[in-house]
């Protein structure tokens, strides 16, 4: 990325002209995952490419975001209402993502994605054909090695260490390691610009930069509202699923997870047991012939936490507010060893010292005087004072008095004590992401941290996070101790391999993302557990299926990396077990309706002795019995629907459970008409207006009427 051209640009059509003139008709547009795409920009460059066939432009991206379509007209009623609501009326949809949908992208147009909403792309063509398996941290390589010449996002102005600054915010995961890349590319002519929102949390970290970073930086305000996900109800199984997972979550610990209900119920579980833990216990215990008994005495715990956690996660979303919010993400760490060592040891002083000099120095990373890199290491650590200056081979103190520039003097690193340090150590970091994603109380509360909190919730590359092979692998290590890198899966085989990012006929559902990065950071720590959670059950055309299988034709992490698995029944340990022992294990915390087959499947293949009985604790394993296990909690106000609380108004949460049960009877013909005759439309006011269904004007209205009634009266309203 060079910066030719140094102008602040406002007209869009202007940006889309200066980039052509640059790049010539040939443009493959990098965009960042999720929030970080400027809408406008973006639907700037396609509507010029789809007018103008001479363009060839490819867009390399993921996550691309719209809000929801409805598909009926039932869909139709509940959702526009609540979408203009959540995300406004003139919210910039991305008009590729809806011509690709349709089938629509002109022939000179190409949509490349390595990650995808989940589900949402299954049976569109272009989409699959499309699709980059990647791991996340290889991402930036394969732009390049796709001829990247022009990369644009969202990026917020603030102020950092008394200078105007810009931030990547929420996407520096990408763009960083892309930049970095690009320094031994310099034949690589690479565009980037930079589109200031008003809106968007000003992070620090590494995220943070000059304006010269970019080659056009566009000012007009970009008239797009953050994309906030809306907040999804948790059900008795997520829940048992997370209270498992809790269980592993060691004091004074990293923690890593991803986004969806699975973590949603994790992090509702770390928090009953910081602040209800008799009653977390009461939930969570492991009985005497509990399998995970050991494994939770071992690397795990049930106590609240004294030290807390500190978070290293690819994503930064409000999981981990939450966690910061119950006074559990709150481990410090530091990017220097010496300090990182005294953190360890909690002995970090609140001031700098003569001592902690003399140590940083003695350490030898400073060198034997101070170069640029250094001075600045210094001043973000908050040991030396911001206006401390290097000049002609002196140190200038902020007085203006100077010293030779000799480390190895003793005299030097007096006069540094006495004249030069700061007033204050800079916090260390408890929040380590690479890009961010979440609702809208999780963005409000990020433009909302004071002056010193901010500072400890930074921004990085996803190389830096998703990996230990920066060249700092030691601090990093001792950074993460006893990591935890907790993320979810599709399905399992019962040897321990995860399904996680496609179905059988190899159609996408999201994506590999970071989770393969984890799992081998997790192999190659000493305290380091890969955490993989799933449902053990799923519903499929009617029909309940199981999540473990026996095997499936490709899967995402292969068995040789197996570690440790969980589900609402329990926890299975398949680290350097045998293909028997993971086969019974799993087995365990299968449902019980699937555990014959599984059984019968490993005796017919030799991986099972024939006379193995399968225990009797897994015949509780039922849906039941974790809805009766979970009752008198929640009849104390445990464990609502939401635990976070909701986008959706009070009578919306009676409609959604109603039109989910409609919905598991739409292909029944039967039940429908059964449904007609037994809804009361009359008992149903307020959902009906909601849905214009109130003063129904046909047939078909009446119909649906009476449906919604019935699903009104067979289901319970969702709670917060």
């Amino acid at each position: 990325m060079s910066a030719n051209i140094e102008s602040k640009v406002q007209a869009l059509e202007e940006v889309v002209d200066q980039c052509l003139e640059r790049l010539g008709g040939h443009v493959v547009l990098g965009l960042p995952l999720g929030l970080g795409k400027p809408n406008r920009l973006v639907n700037a460059f396609y509507r010029r490419a789809r007018a103008d066939e001479s363009i060839e432009l490819e867009i390399v991206t993921a996550l691309s975001l719209n809000p929801p379509q409805p598909g009926s007209d039932l869909e139709r009623r509940m959702m526009e209402p609540f979408v203009e609501r959540h995300f406004g009326a003139d919210y910039p949809r991305l008009e590729y993502v809806d011509d690709r949908s349709a089938g629509k992208l002109p022939d000179n147009v190409t949509i490349t994605e390595f990650y995808l909403q989940s589900g949402a792309s299954l049976g569109e063509p272009d989409t699959q054909q499309n699709y980059v398996s990647s791991n996340y941290t290889h991402v930036p390589r394969d732009l390049i090695d796709r001829g990247i010449n022009l990369v644009m996002q969202l990026v917020s102005r603030g102020t950092h260490r008394g200078r105007d600054r810009l931030s990547l915010s929420c996407n520096p995961d990408i763009t960083l390691d892309l930049v970095r890349l690009l320094k031994d590319r310099p034949g690589h002519d690479c565009m980037a610009i930079g589109v200031v929102h008003p809106d968007l949390p000003f992070l620090h970290g590494d995220a943070v930069v000059d304006e010269g970073f970019f080659d056009l930086l566009v000012e007009t305000p970009p008239k797009q509202p953050l994309f906030a996900m809306p907040r999804m109800p948790v059900s008795t199984l997520d829940y048992w699923v997370g209270l498992n997972a809790s269980r592993l979550v060691a004091d004074g610990g990293t923690l890593q997870i991803g986004i969806g209900s699975l973590s949603d119920a994790l992090v509702d579980a770390l928090i009953l047991r910081q602040h209800h833990n008799g009653d977390y216990r009461g939930l969570v215990e492991p009985d005497e012939d509990d399998p995970a008994r050991p494994l939770v005495e071992f690397m795990g715990g049930l106590e609240p936490m004294e030290e807390g956690l500190y978070g290293a996660s690819e994503m930064f979303m409000d999981g981990f507010m939450n966690l910061y919010r119950a006074g559990i993400l709150k481990r410090a760490v530091f990017n220097d060893p010496v300090l990182q060592e005294l953190a360890l040891e909690h002995g970090v002083p609140d001031r700098p010292d003569r001592k902690l000099l003399e140590a940083m120095i003695a350490e030898g990373r400073l060198g034997a005087g101070l170069d640029p890199a250094g001075l600045a290491h210094l001043k973000a650590l908050g040991v030396l004072d911001s206006r401390v200056s290097l000049e002609s081979g002196s140190i200038v103190a902020p007085s203006g008095e100077r010293v030779k520039n000799e480390l190895h003097q003793a005299a030097v690193v007096e006069f540094l004590a006495q004249h030069c340090l700061a007033d204050a150590l800079a916090p260390g970091s408890v929040m380590d992401g690479a890009f961010f994603l979440g609702t809208k109380d999780f963005y409000g509360w990020l433009n909302g941290l004071s002056d010193s909190e901010r500072p400890m919730f930074r921004m990085t590359s996803v190389g830096q996070i998703n990996q230990l092979y920066g060249g700092s692998e030691s601090l990093e290590k001792a950074q993460r101790q006893k990591a935890r890198f907790i993320n979810t899966c599709m399905m399992m085989t019962a040897t321990g391999a995860a399904v996680s990012d496609g179905l059988a006929d190899h159609q996408v559902v999201s994506g590999v993302g970071g989770q393969y990065n984890f799992v081998a950071m997790a192999h190659a720590m000493e305290d380091g557990r890969s955490i993989l959670m799933l449902r053990s059950t799923r519903s499929s055309k009617g029909k309940t299926v199981s999540n473990i299988v026996w095997e499936y034709p490709h899967t995402t992490i292969p068995r040789h990396l197996r570690d440790i698995v969980v589900t609402e029944y329990g926890i299975a340990d398949l680290r350097g077990r045998t293909d028997a022992e993971c086969i019974k294990a799993l087995i365990g915390i299968a449902d019980a309706r699937f555990q014959d087959e599984l059984r019968k499947k490993a005796v017919e293949a030799g991986k099972l002795e024939d006379d193995w009985v399968i225990p009797e604790r897994a015949a509780a394993n039922t849906p039941k019995n974790l809805e009766d296990r979970l009752a008198e909690a929640r009849r104390a106000g445990y464990f609502p629907d939401f635990p976070c609380g909701s986008d959706f108004t009070e009578i919306e949460r009676r409609l959604l459970p109603a039109l989910k049960k409609l919905k598991a009877i739409s292909n029944n013909k039967l039940a429908l008409a059964r449904a007609v005759f037994a809804g009361r439309p009359g008992d149903y006011p307020e959902e009906l207006e909601r849905l214009d269904l109130d003063s129904p004007e046909n047939l078909t209205e009446r119909l649906t009427a009476r449906l919604v009634a019935w699903g009104l009266a067979n289901s319970r309203a969702l709670t917060v």
